[in-house]
């Protein structure tokens, strides 16, 4: 059969759609046949890059809408319909644009992940549809209406309304089912009109496909457990082959008077495959390890796995702020216990410190900043998905923001607190031990931190002195799966990108949750079958209290994150992906096949 052409529409809300598109989009380009791949979506180019170098080709393009967060584990419903209004208000023009560019790259088949304007694209110029996912934007949106979901948020954890970088969130209410249901009906619609599901692991219900559970996905969770009740569960542990499905919906009639045209293949569904990038061999060898980790500033002492952990802290994009501070103490052996009053002075001044440092990008209308944006005093960085509180630890997407220190007693003065070694205490509130450290990702490079970066052969306390003891920031463009493959636990916000590295490399996974995603629900049933997962509360992670959740990650994952390192629990990602990729191309050349033949 002659090579195909796909079209891979890429979702632009959060990297985990990116990270499986150029998977998936890798195992279609390294068939034999040479199709070639289309990658169309609003998200970077750079998150492509994988696939780009084997071939794909990328097009900039906004083929859907944004959920808007603000802050952290916190959706601003208000702004996110708005979003949504103003781009359905351009839908049918976005459909024929679509639609005129199919036609000039002659595409075969049509891929999304998970942008449901393609499918319409698709079905007007007659070619097949394939929908790859665990979750559709419809569950998504309709989940705004729920009256149940708490999205309170300290008030000293909300940006200066002054700064005017920040985007303060409307106060939060249910959106009403009047106003909402239209809405999530046209995405609804839209899925409808895919031919094919693929489903991948951690899903949650997808119901343009299956007729139940059917939306609102209020309906799926019960407001008491907030968890999914029995039967969507039930649901789910189903094989999708048994699922009662929507019908197709035909193609538009040739001409006027005649009938609609039926498509020559029904609508199915079928389970996917882990779609999740690769690490790179040599990163389990020692020598591979201490090469990468040296890349990434940490000194060769730090290097031996058993002597050093590794908390890997990844939330998506936030401004990480210098620090103003006059010295950075040595690492402490231990960390040494202190009279409470005390040590509590020292926390709060090392938080309120950190959380100068390690704070939210707002996005402006739902888009994420194309360029990073550089102050005095921030560091702007592009990124993924949104963060919490504003005062407090926040790496990537998240904003770890320990509160404001309330007064003490007069025996320790804020003033006292002030002049403590800002960090003295870091390993006490946020790491387990002395004997962890933290990488940060999110934050780019600028010659604002690059003050005394210490190199592999530099001399011990050649170290940043802009950093806190014991973290270290990773290169924008660092790659993932080789972090993931020599951390060892990993601290963020569940997505589908995150949650499928984890389970791929046996990582530990402290979370916080966020209460209006309903994918959430999936990605935490895939966490208790194939990963270890562990909650973290939104007031321990706004107080930088993380050492006992870490702690009860890696107790829990320590086993199996060892025995990763050694060569077991390896499945072969690769010849799955490419099975998936083969299965594809078949589905296709049928398609043509019963076209040719009516």
């Amino acid at each position: 059969m002659p090579p195909l052409c796909f079209a891979y529409y890429c979702s632009g809300h959060g990297f985990g759609h990116a990270t499986r598109v150029s998977a998936f989009a890798g195992h279609l380009l390294s068939l034999e046949e040479q199709h070639s791949v289309h990658i169309v979506s609003s998200a970077p180019k750079r998150v492509f890059a994988k696939a780009i170098a084997l071939g794909a080709a990328y097009r900039n393009a906004e083929i859907d809408p944004v959920i808007l967060q603000p802050l952290a584990y916190y959706v601003d419903r208000q702004k996110s319909i708005r979003v949504l209004e103003s781009f359905l208000s351009k839908k049918e023009q976005k459909i024929e644009e679509e639609a005129r560019w199919l036609q000039e790259i002659k595409a075969d088949c049509l891929l999304s992940d998970a942008a449901f304007l393609g499918f319409l694209a698709a079905h007007q110029v007659g070619i097949p549809s394939v929908l790859i996912t665990n979750f559709t934007f419809d569950s998504i949106y309709s989940l705004l209406s729920a009256s149940f979901v708490e999205q309170t948020h300290s008030q000293h954890l909300l940006p200066s309304p002054s700064d005017s970088m920040h985007h303060l969130p409307e106060p939060d209410m249910p959106i009403p089912e009047e106003t909402l249901s239209p809405l999530v009906q046209q995405i609804f619609e839209g899925y409808r009109h895919a031919d094919m599901l693929l489903v991948l692991p951690g899903a949650i219900p997808i119901p343009s496909f299956g007729t139940s559970p059917s939306l609102p996905a209020t309906q799926w969770i019960d407001p008491i457990s907030r968890s999914f009740k029995p039967e969507v569960i039930t649901h789910l542990i189903r094989d999708p082959d048994e699922y009662t499905l929507y019908p197709s919906i035909p193609f538009s009639p040739s001409h006027s008077g005649a009938p609609p045209v039926a498509k020559p293949k029904p609508r199915s569904t079928h389970l996917a495959p882990l779609l999740v990038r690769p690490p790179n061999d040599d990163v389990y060898t020692p020598e591979g390890r201490s090469h990468f980790l040296s890349s990434l500033g940490i000194p060769v002492d730090l290097h031996d796995p058993i002597a050093t952990k590794i908390l890997i802290v990844s939330f998506g994009g936030q401004v990480f702020h210098k620090p103003s501070r006059s010295g950075t103490p040595s690492r402490p052996a231990s960390p040494a216990p202190l009279p409470e009053c005390e040590h509590q002075l020292r926390s709060n001044s090392f938080c309120r410190d950190l959380s100068k440092e390690l704070n939210l990008l707002s996005r402006k209308n739902g888009q994420e900043r194309q360029e990073l944006v550089f102050s005095s005093s921030h560091i702007f960085v592009p990124g993924a998905p949104a963060p919490a509180a504003m005062p407090s630890p926040t790496l990537p997407t998240f904003t770890t923001t320990p509160p404001t220190p309330t007064p003490m007693s007069n025996a320790f003065s804020l003033e006292r607190a002030s002049s403590e070694p800002e960090n003295a205490d870091v390993h006490c509130l946020m790491l387990p031990d002395a004997s962890w450290i933290a990488v940060v990702c999110g934050v780019a490079d600028s010659r604002e931190w690059q003050t005394k970066r210490r190199d592999i052969g530099a001399s011990p306390g050649e170290e940043d002195s802009d950093l806190p003891e014991g973290f270290y920031i990773a290169p924008r463009d660092v790659y993932m799966p080789d972090l993931m493959a020599v951390g060892d636990v990993l601290l963020g916000k569940l997505g589908y990108g995150t949650v499928s590295e984890c389970v791929d490399s046996c990582t530990p996974f402290v979370y916080v949750s966020r209460p209006l995603f309903v994918e959430e629900h999936g990605l935490r049933l895939l966490l208790e079958r194939e990963g270890v997962g562990v909650e973290m509360s939104r007031d321990a992670y706004e107080a930088g209290e993380w050492a006992s959740a870490v702690s009860d990650a890696w107790r829990a994952g320590a086993q199996r994150k060892s025995q990763r390192r050694t060569g077991k629990h390896v499945p072969d990602r690769r010849a799955q992906g490419q099975q998936m990729a083969r299965d594809v191309v078949a589905w296709v050349n049928e398609w043509i096949s019963g076209i040719k033949s009516d």
